[in-house]
C-alpha cells in the first residue's frame, strides 16, 4: 500500500508539473508555409469567390472554389484512412428583405469533421471564409481575389486538417469553410443552427478571418502580433446569471473570454515568440465575423486574426489611386505569418481535444472567511484539477494550484474579495480544459 501511495503521489506530481507535450512542438514544426501559399494562390486564382458568383465554371467563381476545397479535405481524409467526414451544408437565403442579397441564393458551406477516436459528442471548430468581395459586396462579376480576406483563413483550416489528421483525439475537430460572410454572416448562422440541431457539445469555435497581413495601414509592421477577439458573457445568459454577476463578479469571465485566455496561455507556453493580444470586444469596432453566429446561440467562440490591418487591401476594387495600390492581392500576403497563426490554431485545438471536459457545477464559498472554498462535479477522463485565480483587474489567470483528483478544496489564507477564481480539469498527458468560472455560491 505504501508503494502504491508513493506511486500515486509521483504520478500526481508529474501531471502537476507537466508544462509541455512534445507532440505540440511536432505540430508546430509540421505546419507548412509552402502548402499555405499554394492553397491561397489557388483560391485567389478563382478570380472572384463572391457569394453570388458563378457556380458552374471549374475555373472561376465560388462554385469552383468550394468544390476544390471539398476535394482538398477529401484527399486529406484518404491519407488518414477516411478519418474525416466531408460534406456540404447549405441554406437558402432569400433576396426579399435583404438589401445585400440581390437574388435568392444557396449559401453552401464545406464541412470536414475529423472523428473522435472515442465516439465523443464534443466538438472543436476552426473556420475560414470561402467568399470574397470587392468594393461592392453585391458585384459578383468583377474580380475579387480575396487573398488575405479570407483565402488566408481558409488555407489555414485546410493546413490544420493536413497536420492534425495524423493524430487521434478524444474530441471531434471540425475544419469549416463558411460562405455568405460578406453579406451578413449567413454561412455561420446556418451552420451554428445545424450544430445546435445535431446537439453538438461545442468546446469552442476558432474563427480565422484574415491571418496573412503583417503591415498595417498605419505603417506598423509585425509578424508576431495577433489579436484574439472575445465577447465578455454570452447573450443567452439568464436573468438569474446576470443578477449573480452583479454581486459575485464575472463581467469578463464568460465562456468565450475563457477560451481566449486558453489560447493566450497555450500560445505563450509553446510559441513564446508570438504576442497574442486579447481584445475585450466581440469583434472589431462596428464590424463582425462568423464566430458571432455561434456566440448568438450561446457557444464559446473567438476571432483569431492579424493585429495590423491594411484597409486599402480590404473590400476594394483592384486599382491604383494617388500612388496607392488597392485590392486584396496575393502579393500582400505574408505566408510565414499565416503559418504561425495556423500553428496557433492547431496547437490549441490539439490541446483542447486531448484534454478532458471542464468540471461542471463549480461552486465557490468562503464569504467573510480567510479561505476560498470550492466544490465541483468531476469530469470524465480527468486525473486531477487545478484551481486558478487572478487579481480582479488582470486579464489572465496568473496563479494556480494543482489539487489532485478531488471534488472540493479549500485555499487557506486567501480572501475571496480580492481575486477571481476558476477550476480546470487536467488529463493524463497534462493537457487542461478551459477554466470553468464558478456558477454557484455556498456557505
Amino acid at each position: 500500500m505504501r508503494y502504491l501511495f508513493t506511486a500515486t503521489l509521483l504520478f500526481a506530481s508529474m501531471v502537476c508539473n507537466a508544462q509541455t507535450d512534445l507532440r505540440i512542438y511536432d505540430i508546430i514544426k509540421d505546419v507548412s508555409a509552402e502548402r499555405i501559399e499554394a492553397d491561397i494562390t489557388t483560391l485567389a486564382g478563382f478570380g472572384t469567390r463572391n457569394t453570388f458568383s458563378d457556380t458552374i465554371s471549374d475555373t472561376r467563381g465560388i462554385g469552383a472554389a468550394r468544390r476544390w476545397i471539398k476535394s482538398k479535405f477529401e484527399n486529406i481524409s484518404a491519407s488518414c484512412n477516411n478519418c474525416i467526414d466531408v460534406f456540404y451544408q447549405k441554406d437558402l437565403v432569400l433576396a426579399k428583405g435583404n438589401d445585400r442579397v440581390p437574388m435568392d441564393t444557396w449559401v453552401v458551406n464545406v464541412v470536414a469533421i475529423q472523428k473522435s477516436k472515442t465516439g465523443s459528442n464534443r466538438y472543436i471548430i476552426m473556420s475560414g471564409d470561402i467568399d470574397s468581395r470587392n468594393s461592392d459586396g453585391s458585384n459578383y462579376t468583377k474580380d475579387a481575389p480575396g487573398a488575405n480576406d479570407n483565402a488566408s483563413g481558409m488555407a489555414g483550416a485546410i493546413e490544420a486538417a493536413s497536420v492534425l489528421s495524423k493524430y487521434q483525439f478524444d474530441a471531434n475537430i471540425v475544419y469549416l469553410g463558411l460562405s455568405g460572410e460578406e453579406q451578413g454572416l449567413f454561412g455561420g448562422a446556418g451552420f451554428a443552427q445545424y450544430a445546435k440541431e445535431q446537439e453538438w457539445d461545442i468546446i469552442g469555435v476558432f474563427n480565422n478571418d484574415m491571418i496573412g497581413n503583417i503591415k498595417g495601414v498605419d505603417g506598423v509592421i509585425s509578424n508576431v502580433d495577433f489579436r484574439i477577439f472575445s465577447e465578455p458573457v454570452p447573450p443567452t445568459e439568464t436573468e438569474k446569471q446576470r443578477k449573480m454577476r452583479r454581486f459575485y463578479g464575472g463581467e469578463v469571465d464568460g465562456i468565450s473570454r475563457q477560451l481566449a485566455r486558453y489560447v493566450h496561455k497555450t500560445t505563450k507556453t509553446y510559441m513564446p515568440e508570438m504576442n497574442p493580444m486579447m481584445i475585450y470586444r466581440l469583434d472589431r469596432f462596428g464590424r463582425g465575423g462568423h464566430h458571432r453566429s455561434f456566440n448568438d446561440l450561446g457557444y464559446a467562440g473567438i476571432r483569431i486574426m492579424e493585429a495590423h490591418e491594411n484597409y486599402t487591401q480590404q473590400h476594394q476594387d483592384i486599382r491604383t489611386e494617388n500612388g496607392i495600390e488597392y485590392g486584396d492581392k496575393l502579393k500582400f500576403v505574408n505566408f510565414d505569418y499565416a503559418k504561425k497563426l495556423t500553428a496557433v490554431n492547431a496547437i490549441n485545438m490539439a490541446s483542447l481535444a486531448w484534454a478532458p471536459a471542464p468540471p461542471t457545477d463549480v461552486a465557490i464559498g468562503g464569504i467573510v472567511e480567510p479561505a476560498a472554498k470550492f466544490k465541483w462535479s468531476k469530469s470524465k477522463n480527468a486525473v486531477g484539477y487545478k484551481i486558478y485565480w487572478r487579481d480582479t483587474t488582470s486579464p489572465t489567470w496568473d496563479y494556480s494550484r494543482y489539487v489532485g483528483d478531488v471534488s472540493e478544496f479549500t485555499l487557506e489564507g486567501i480572501v475571496l474579495d480580492n481575486f477571481f477564481f476558476g477550476i480546470a480539469a487536467v488529463g493524463k498527458d497534462g493537457h487542461e480544459s478551459v477554466v470553468a468560472f464558478p456558477n454557484a455560491v455556498f456557505r
